[in-house]
Order: structure tokens, then C-alpha cells, then sequence
């Protein structure tokens, strides 16, 4: 059985990602910062003995870290840093802190940390659990917005949280290409989440994670470094 551990389980993507992951058969490790209140995940997980549900808040690095010693010796085939933050909800009332001339810094910090940091520090400290596996997979939700050929948009941090991911997480391919490691970053398309805070959202929940799905599935250690749409289409970053 394949086992695959989701950040950011509790909505949207994360969860959708769950179901569709424990529907398929495979052993699926869902962590979000507040179980208690993920009533969709934990109804999931009721259905399924093979979800099992983590707290987790990928901002705190030991609590990481503590994950990391529970989990310590089981294979994680897919590593799916879904977990991301666009910054201060309301989103269309708080954007413009993210505005040159208008920056809140501690706004910026915070998304960097769990846009950026957090990633990083879920790929250091489940390394060998991915090297342990058969798939050998670090998968990463990241944005067009990230992407310096394709898109620019006035929010500062969430645009150059992105795109420092994406920068990190081709270096790291490099560094682990020679394991077999693959480590490969999707933007799962404008999808109708609470994110999408002007109503501009084309793509459906399910319909995003159904195409990814099979695309990391594909995957082989040639593409290790690449981004790519929910389309399939390789994006310029």
C-alpha cells in the first residue's frame, strides 16, 4: 500500500486531496493545525481506517519535527506540501498590506514562513521516510503567480513566496536527483477556495486534484525540478 502525507488537509485542496488519495487505495497521513474543528476530515477519516488525522501547524518546526519522530521508519511515498497561506482574511480587505509603499513586514514574514520555510523543513525532516519508499516523491503546491516570466501582481508576499519556493525546491532536486528523489512543484490552477477572494476562480476542487493526481502519479526522475500547471502545461518561471 502507498502512503501519502497531506499539510493542510482540513479544506479546499488538502482534503480533496485526501479523499480522492484514500479512495484510490493508499494509506493517507492528513495533517491540519486543528483537528478538533476539521468536522469534513474527520467524518473522511470515521469512513476510512486508513486516513489517520495529525495536528500539525507546519509554522511550528519542532512540532514538525515531533511528527517526524512518530513517523520515523514508515515509507511516505508522496510528500505533499499543500499547506499555504495567501495572507490576512478577509482577503480583498487586507491585500493591500502586501502593496509596495503600504507593506506590513510581519504580514510578509508570516506568509514566507509557511509559504517557503515550511516546505523546506517538511522535505528535511521526512527525507529518508521519502527515500524509504518505492515513489520517492516530494510534491509541492505552488502558484503562477510565482512565476517572474508569466505574471506579476501587486501582492508582494504572496507572489515572492512562491517564487522563492520555487526556486528552493529546484535546488533541491539538484541536491537529491542522485537518491532518486523526485521533487516536482504543480499549480493546481485558479480553483474555487477561499482564496479566491474577487470571485475570478475557474476551476473546480475536484476537478484540479483529478488532474494532478495522475500527472504525479507519472512522474519520473527526469522531471525532478519541474512546475507545472493543472493542465499539464510546463510553466515559465
Amino acid at each position: 500500500m502507498s502512503t501519502i502525507l497531506v499539510t493542510g488537509a482540513n479544506r479546499g485542496l488538502g482534503l480533496e486531496f485526501v479523499r480522492q488519495y484514500a479512495a484510490d487505495g493508499w494509506r493517507v497521513i492528513a495533517c491540519c493545525r486543528d483537528p478538533q474543528g476539521a468536522d469534513e476530515l474527520n467524518s473522511l477519516a470515521k469512513e476510512n481506517p486508513e486516513i489517520s488525522v495529525e495536528q500539525l501547524d507546519v509554522n511550528d518546526f519542532a512540532a514538525i519535527e515531533s511528527l517526524g519522530e512518530k513517523y520515523q521508519g514508515v515509507p511516505i511515498d508522496v510528500l505533499l506540501n499543500n499547506a499555504g497561506i495567501i495572507g490576512p482574511f478577509p482577503v480583498a480587505d487586507n491585500i493591500e498590506r502586501q502593496h509596495f509603499g503600504k507593506m506590513e513586514y510581519d504580514v510578509w514574514m508570516d506568509v514566507l514562513r509557511t509559504n517557503t520555510f515550511a516546505p523546506v523543513k517538511m522535505a528535511e525532516v521526512f527525507l529518508e521516510n521519502v527515500a524509504a519508499s518505492e515513489q520517492k516523491k516530494i510534491v509541492t503546491i505552488s502558484s503562477t503567480v510565482g512565476s517572474i516570466t508569466e505574471m506579476a501582481i501587486p501582492g508582494l508576499a504572496y507572489a515572492s513566496s512562491k517564487s522563492a519556493l520555487n526556486r528552493v525546491m529546484t535546488i533541491i532536486a539538484g541536491q537529491l536527483k542522485e537518491r532518486g528523489i523526485i521533487v516536482a512543484m504543480y499549480c493546481p490552477g485558479y480553483v474555487k477556495t477561499r482564496m479566491d477572494a474577487f470571485g475570478y476562480a475557474t476551476v473546480e476542487i475536484p476537478e484540479s486534484i483529478a488532474a494532478l493526481k495522475p500527472m504525479i502519479a507519472d512522474l519520473t526522475i527526469e522531471a525532478t525540478g519541474s512546475f507545472t500547471g493543472h493542465d499539464g502545461r510546463t510553466i515559465g518561471w
